[in-house]
């Protein structure tokens, strides 16, 4: 079992790490961050096998914090690792602004500069991980993420503010950060005893996925996730970037507004609504039928369709435009069987049970009324003669 220490365990990264290494049975987890005596720390740097050193500054009030809250920091650390005599592997979080000879980068070389330091004085193996903006859920609104910041406002339909819509950002999504830390403890062994990486390595690892996009692009994207509860569109989510950032949205979503109501169309059949929408995979839709009722009488040309009863029995009937043999197939809510609807086919279902009939559907493509695909045409010829 690997002793793993996280600095700055209260922040925005070290919350997702730390809950991440709480569901495993092979670590035990020492989280420290300022509200704690230092002799926690000192605890931590003398039993682990693995740090992950998180804390630092990054809006002070004074920029002199700048230098002690981030260099000050790791050189506290690796003080402390050297009296305990341990050799854990030490992940540093930098950032990409250590590149820039601003006051926060110019801090953040420094302290990479201090950890490289010991690491060949020491011998102890070292990753050290030049972030990009980091965005997920649990990061702070109106502080340093703009994505935070976008997510909390729009969420509660305040405005956004946005100097130039042009303007690229470079981002990472804190689950990517916190998989290639994880990784990172595959560089030492149980008892403080394996290192794979030579100090003489380069620590810089560059794995983390990114993505590059406006503030406009990002703005949009979010205000469509926003609007999904009134539009029933979805993104596409085979794309992850849109599957990360609409998790991150949905995290600053207040619970009260978690919930909402579907726009039920009700007639003499019973009510039918729309679910979920998309043109990458159609749309979903479920209906409430009475005993006795028929649905459907109609045919496609190109749009598919899914039949799956959840609740009351029903009778599938399917029909070749152009032939006069019947399918007929019985349908049980309480057996979960999809019936699959092909072109060139008139169908329906009808409510052959005592209690109402709960029909979940799926077609192929999104309804529009101006092509509408829909042909009626009765499935029972002594019907229509």
């Amino acid at each position: 079992m690997k002793t793993v220490l996280i600095t700055g365990a209260n922040g925005f990264i070290g919350r997702n790490v730390a809950s991440h290494l709480r569901a495993r049975s092979d670590v035990r987890l020492v989280c420290y961050d300022l509200d704690q005596p230092e002799s926690e720390l000192v605890r931590g740097a003398s039993q682990a096998d693995v740090v992950f050193h998180l804390a630092g500054v990054n809006r002070p009030k004074d920029a002199t914090e700048f230098e002690s809250g981030n260099a000050g920091s790791i050189e506290q650390l690796c003080r402390l690792l050297r009296q305990s005599g341990r050799k854990p592997l030490v992940v540093l979080s930098s950032s990409s602004q250590a590149e820039c000879d601003n006051p926060y980068g110019q801090s953040k070389r420094h302290a990479e500069a201090i950890l490289r330091q010991y690491a060949t004085v020491s011998g102890s193996p070292i990753t050290i991980f030049r972030l990009k903006n980091v965005f997920g859920k649990w990061c702070r609104p109106n502080y340093n993420s703009v994505v935070a910041t976008f997510c909390h406002n729009i969420a509660r339909d305040l405005p956004v503010e946005i100097s130039d819509p042009a303007r690229q950002i470079d981002l990472v999504h804190v689950d990517d950060v916190v998989a290639a830390f994880v990784a990172e403890m595959g560089q030492c062994e149980d008892g403080n005893k394996g290192q794979k990486r030579r100090p003489s390595e380069s620590p810089f690892n560059n794995s983390i996925p990114s993505y590059t996009l406006t503030l406009g692009d990002l703005a949009g994207r979010i205000q469509f996730f926003h609007d999904m509860q009134r539009s029933l569109r979805t993104p596409d989510f085979s794309v992850r970037f849109n599957q990360q950032l609409y998790s991150t949205y949905l995290s600053y979503v207040e619970p009260a507004r978690m919930e909402y109501g579907l726009d039920v169309k009700h007639d003499a059949r019973g009510s039918l609504a729309e679910f979920i929408k998309s043109p990458w995979f159609g749309q979903i839709f479920v209906s409430r039928t009475g005993p006795g009722v028929t649905r459907g009488n109609h045919y496609h040309h190109v749009k598919t369709e899914k039949f799956l009863v959840l609740a009351g029995e029903g009778l599938i009937r399917l029909r070749h435009i152009n032939g006069d043999q019947t399918q007929d197939i019985h349908v049980r809510g309480d057996e979960y069987r999809v019936v699959d609807i092909p072109p060139g086919y008139t169908h329906s279902i009808t409510n052959v049970g005592t209690d109402e009939m709960v029909t979940l559907f799926w077609a192929s493509e999104l309804f529009d009324p101006d092509r509408a695909d829909t042909y009626f045409l009765p499935v029972d010829l002594r019907a229509a003669a």
